[in-house]
């Protein structure tokens, strides 16, 4: 297995490196501090990351997108995260979706959806699963309750589909121009059997956006509340066909779509962020002094150190396997694997940072505390930490062949 980097991948990381480093990092503290959920988002770095082609990264050459491998895609993640881990998160949002657009949807589909999304520099896409009432059991849904999960209602109206509902919680939904929705269109059916998934754009009629959440961490990244009152969406943005959604391939753990993405888009991202957290705080420990001696001197911030570093190149090896595996097309559970641990390793890493400024004030100290607050988001992405467990269930599979 050889982790080189070619010239092209290390292109990319250098102008994402580069990128964070010039763009996103002097707006990155100022942006978190604004007290309102809309003054956090700032389109202006949207336009100059997607001029360099952060947005469409993983379209298809032939539909005008970079079309970069995994290896290159988990890099620019890693490098913009360094930056401000929810700004890179709202580029790689459209990495995952056009996935799923390239894996799932027709070839009318694809040209009449990726063509405006690649023009348009303020063109960004979302999915819609989570529901007031609905979360954890469209992962997992219980055997013994049928009914259990999503709710959005979809009847077919000759060549229109009603839907009726609420989303929430969904990323880029402020903002979005296109969403993958999952509806029931069998409400008699258990949600494997039952769902369907549509092709939304945000101008449909009966469409609108609710409540924008104002939130401790990611401050950045737009999530928001969607409502369905007899939206009208045509029968030709089906995905695939009906009562056969995605979601289907994602809680059977296929590795398809937007899921193939989806654990290797967020361990790298930690990465990103833990590799800030060291750099930070080696650069504090050797400028700060403390009883005429540099904090560096310190036994106890030399182990400190020493274990976010141990623990960030930890990370960096599996992520950089997970996403080599990828492209050699190698099945594993080692994607699942690595977003669990960088559940642990993000929030231990940027924790430690924080313990190393102690009493620090100014920027410096508010820079460690939201790489903290960012951390916490680990915990509850994807499910929760005890419902990635589940990745036991694809060891057992690998074990059992």
């Amino acid at each position: 297995m050889d982790f080189s980097l070619s010239n092209e991948q290390r292109n990319w990381q250098m102008t994402a490196r580069k990128f964070a480093q010039e763009e996103i990092k002097p707006i990155s503290l100022e942006l978190d501090d604004k007290p309102d959920a809309l003054g956090s988002f700032d389109w202006d770095i949207v336009e100059k990351g997607s001029k360099l082609g952060f947005r469409t990264l993983a379209v298809p050459k032939e539909f005008g997108g970079e079309g970069t491998d995994y290896v290159t895609q988990a890099l620019v993640m890693a490098e913009l995260a360094r930056g401000d881990s929810a700004i890179s998160k709202t580029f790689s949002q459209n990495w995952k979706w056009s996935h799923l657009i390239s894996a799932a949807c027709n070839a009318e589909q694809k040209e009449r959806f990726l063509r405006p999304f690649v023009a348009d520099h303020r063109f960004l896409l979302g999915k819609g699963i989570t529901e007031p009432s609905a979360g954890s059991d469209n992962r997992l849904p219980p055997k013994d309750t049928p009914k259990a999960g999503l709710k959005l209602r979809a009847e077919r109206k000759g060549d229109e589909w009603i839907l009726n509902g609420e989303k929430c919680f969904i990323a880029n939904a402020p903002v979005g121009k296109l969403f993958f929705i999952d509806a029931r269109t069998d409400p008699n059916a258990p949600l494997r059997q039952g769902t369907t998934m549509f092709l939304v754009p945000s101008d449909t009629p009966g469409f609108r956006i609710g409540k924008v959440f104002n939130k401790s961490g990611w401050r950045f990244y737009r999530n928001g509340e969607m409502i369905f009152e007899n939206a009208r969406v045509p029968h030709a943005n089906v995905v695939g066909q009906v009562g056969v959604s995605d979601m289907k391939a994602s809680l059977a753990g296929d590795r398809t779509g937007g899921d193939l993405f989806g654990d290797l888009e967020l361990a790298a991202n930690a990465l990103g962020v833990c590799d800030d957290a060291c750099e930070q705080a080696m650069k504090h420990a050797r400028t700060v002094k403390q009883g005429g001696v540099p904090l560096f001197e310190q036994q106890m911030v030399q182990l400190k150190i020493n274990r976010m570093h141990m623990l960030t190149e930890a990370l960096r090896s599996l992520v950089m396997r997970v996403a080599w595996e990828h492209d050699h097309k190698v099945h594993s559970a080692n994607a699942g694997l690595a977003m669990n641990l960088s559940t642990d390793v993000i929030q231990e890493v940027t924790e430690l940072n924080l313990e190393i400024h102690g009493g620090a004030g100014g920027t410096v100290a508010r820079h460690a505390e939201k790489l903290v607050r960012d951390s916490f988001i680990w915990s509850h992405l994807a499910g929760d930490t005890v419902q990635r467990l589940k990745v036991a269930a694809r060891i057992a599979r690998m074990a059992a062949h």
